[in-house]
């Protein structure tokens, strides 16, 4: 009888770990809209684009504190004029 119950017991702890532990399936995620490879395909060349257009052109970041954006070869031409100056 001893042995049955502790079976019984063990059975129930395997159930409530399993419940509490397991994830639940509930579908595709679809919070970010994304619903195909193509769209996500889609998705990432624009951000690369933007991403390319932001790394080779003049832009305002914060045009009240006067902070701009400038092409990256123009940035490391003037941090090297900057830094053979202290030299």
């Amino acid at each position: 009888m001893a042995i049955l119950a502790i079976f019984v017991l063990f059975a129930l702890f395997a159930a409530v770990a399993y419940y509490i532990y397991v994830p639940r399936r509930t579908g595709a995620y679809t919070g970010d809209g994304l619903r195909t490879a193509e769209e996500r395909i889609k998705n990432l060349a624009e951000l690369h684009a933007k991403e390319a257009e932001a790394a080779s052109t003049y832009g305002w970041v914060d045009q009240k504190a006067g902070v701009v954006r400038l092409p990256l070869n123009q940035a490391q031409e003037l941090t090297l004029q900057h830094y053979a100056k202290k030299q």
